[in-house]
Formats: structure tokens, C-alpha cells, sequence
């Protein structure tokens, strides 16, 4: 039990970094870049009462 926990303690990081580069390769092959800053942009815009 204690080698898969210490098993698991080494490569949970290592694949979580490897699923999220995957996930930040995806929304930039699919454009996705543009969305999330249009939306950001107008949502600061009306918080400060200009848009």
C-alpha cells in the first residue's frame, strides 16, 4: 500500500501537467483564445461602466 501511494505521489504531478498542456493545446488549435479574451474584454469594459 505505501508504494502506491508513494508510486502515485510521483506521477499524479507529472500527469496532471501532461493533461493540461493537452487541454491548453486544444483551446488553441480550436481558436478557442479568441473567445475567452473578446469575453474578458467586455466583461471589464462593463465593470467599469464603459461598455
Amino acid at each position: 500500500m505505501l508504494r502506491v501511494l508513494a508510486v502515485m505521489r510521483r506521477y499524479v504531478p507529472l500527469v496532471s501537467l501532461v493533461v493540461f498542456v493537452a487541454f491548453i493545446v486544444a483551446g488553441l488549435s480550436l481558436d478557442e483564445f479568441r473567445a475567452v479574451v473578446v469575453n474578458a474584454i467586455t466583461i471589464c469594459l462593463s465593470c467599469i461602466g464603459i461598455g
